[in-house]
């Protein structure tokens, strides 16, 4: 601090300029001082307008993908809005039945509750009075039978399984050289434990009512039979074979028509003999035959080759209508179909 001291000059002027001179230097320091402080707000607002932009970018991005590959209808049908408020319902609604009221302009429906088929099966319960509720309190006689209401309540039995037992008699002759016993029906898949009722169901529960065969699976186990996936899959498999010939009518009668609507769509298998799971084969659609009546039938195909139309398309002549795909121009020219175009609307970019 002393040799700080005898530093200083000793004349009055020159301390005073001395002193000038730090002023202007704290000046200077404060003013880079207010410019840092400047600059890092001016990267903070930066750095919180960056995250801005990427959190919008990344949920046009997110939009983007499930636009091109989420379920391209989000909207719940009228009858699904109410699905979870059981709780708040302790009633059940009730409506009086569908009548048509006739206004001079036209004739509307009134809301209500529909009637319950007619072909539906009725079982009666019928509910008495007890002898003693039939007495009058006023008179003490005996009240008499005037009428009936009616109301009726929808029932549903869930689904029953059962074992059919095939007894086959045999039948021999004294001589013990005649032996025979009673026929077999055919069956669908021989020496199977599936009936043809049972393969109908499952067929219809997988590709009408879109229930997957391991769901399948979980059913049968809650109603006490064990049936494996695998077995379920060569059932189905083993069914396809059988309706083959219907197949083939149903083909037939589609290309006797004049015209028919074509397209395919990819699809991925797995275990797919030379080919890598990632890869793409292809469900090729067709549809034709009467108006009335259309047939529709899927063909599979691991390729999108102009070979697969021209299989397809064997012994077809008319008008052919499909996208812009070009395979489809090696059966055009080789048919000599009227190659129409699809009415389709491209996508907005």
């Amino acid at each position: 601090m002393k040799k700080a001291l005898n530093q200083l000059p000793n004349d009055i002027k020159s301390l005073k300029s001395l002193v000038v001179e730090q002023l202007l230097r704290n000046d200077q320091l404060s003013a880079q001082n207010q410019r840092y402080k400047a600059d890092k707000q001016a990267v903070v607002q930066k750095n919180k307008h960056l995250k801005v932009q990427i959190l919008t970018l990344q949920e046009q991005l997110n939009l983007a993908l499930a636009r091109r590959y989420a379920a391209s209808s989000e909207k719940i049908a009228p009858n699904q809005y109410r699905l979870f408020d059981e709780a708040e319902t302790d009633v059940e609604v009730i409506l009086p039945e569908s009548e048509e009221v006739s206004v001079p302009a036209h004739t509307r429906k009134k809301g209500g509750r529909k009637k319950l088929p007619k072909t539906l099966p009725r079982v009666e319960v019928v509910y008495e009075l007890s002898t003693a509720a039939r007495i009058c309190p006023h008179d003490g006689a005996v009240l008499n039978e005037i009428g009936e209401v009616t109301s009726e309540q929808l029932d549903i039995i869930p689904a029953k399984i059962q074992v059919i037992r095939h007894i086959r008699k045999q039948y021999a002759c004294k001589c013990g050289q005649c032996i025979r016993i009673a026929a077999l029906p055919k069956q669908p898949i021989p020496k199977s434990m599936a009936s043809p009722g049972l393969l109908a169901h499952i067929t219809v529960s997988k590709y009408q009512d879109a229930l997957p065969l391991y769901r399948q699976e979980t059913i049968l186990r809650r109603i006490g039979v064990e049936i494996p996936r695998a077995t379920l899959s060569n059932w189905m498999i083993r069914s396809g074979m059988l309706i083959q010939p219907l197949i083939n009518l149903l083909r037939d009668q589609m290309l006797d028509y004049d015209i028919i609507q074509m397209d395919e769509t990819p699809t991925q298998v797995l275990k797919e003999p030379d080919k890598r799971a990632q890869s793409k084969s292809y469900i090729w659609l067709q549809r034709g035959g009467p108006p009335a009546k259309p047939v529709i039938l899927y063909d599979y195909d691991p390729g999108r080759s102009a070979q697969v139309p021209k299989r397809l398309l064997e012994g077809f002549s008319g008008y052919l209508q499909t996208d812009g795909y070009a395979g489809y121009n090696a059966v055009v020219a080789a048919n000599g179909l009227m190659h129409v175009g699809c009415m389709a609307r491209p996508a907005a970019i």
